[in-house]
Parts: C-alpha cells; sequence; structure tokens
C-alpha cells in the first residue's frame, strides 16, 4: 500500500476520532478481520485484544459504557511510514467508578487493502 492510501486512511481515522465518531470509523475504515491490541496488562477482558470487526465494535461500546463523561478529546496529525501511521490521542474523562482524569495514549495502525487492519494502543496503567 503506498503512503497515499495510508495517508488518506490515516486522515479519515483522524477526522472521524476528533468528532467522536469511532463506531463510523470502524464501519468505513476497518477490515473484517482486523485485529485491536492493548498493552501487556490490560490483554485480557472485555477491553482487550480482540480479533475480527464485530469484537472490535463491541470493544467500542464497551469503551464507552466506561465513562460518565468526556470533557475534551485530542488527536494528533497522523505520523505516515509505508503501510504503518500513528497518532496520540487524549481523552479528558469522568470515568465510572474512577473520577475525572486524563488518558494519552499512542495509536498505530497497519493497513492492507484499502483498509485498517491492526490497531495497537500504548499507554500507562498507573
Amino acid at each position: 500500500m503506498s503512503n497515499e492510501q495510508t495517508e488518506t486512511i490515516a486522515r479519515r481515522l483522524v477526522a472521524l476520532c476528533r468528532e467522536g465518531k469511532f463506531s463510523q470509523a470502524h464501519d468505513e475504515l476497518y477490515a473484517p478481520g482486523a485485529r485491536s491490541i492493548e498493552v501487556e496488562g490490560n490483554s485480557t477482558g472485555p477491553l482487550g485484544n480482540v480479533e475480527g470487526l464485530d469484537a472490535i465494535r463491541a470493544k467500542g461500546r464497551e469503551f464507552d459504557q466506561s465513562y460518565e463523561q468526556v470533557h475534551s478529546l485530542a488527536v494528533s496529525e497522523p505520523l505516515i511510514a509505508g503501510r504503518f501511521f500513528t497518532c496520540t490521542m487524549t481523552i479528558d474523562a469522568t470515568w465510572k467508578g474512577r473520577g475525572r482524569s486524563a488518558m494519552d495514549e499512542i495509536c498505530v495502525y497497519e493497513t492492507a487493502g484499502g483498509k485498517i487492519v491492526r490497531e495497537q494502543f500504548f499507554y500507562g496503567m498507573d
């Protein structure tokens, strides 16, 4: 996949995420067999590692139920490298049972055949 194709996917993902349209991003941009990988220590359970678009959608719904209110969401411009791209995301939210805090993460995506085939997230577990 060319940098141009990857950049088109990356820019669309960033635009949808900035609007909070994560499920639309899944529907438009993800391959049916896409994989979602979490940090070590958070790889199991409903928000852990999953494979397949239906499982990614379910994980997204579970994440949406983990907070009471989102105060702000910021997504950086993407950085492209061949079929890969990365961006940072920061969400400031009031989390159910934990109160308000910000979560910063680096998100890495792999594309193939015009779709996202893998996403992997890096963030602190403190």
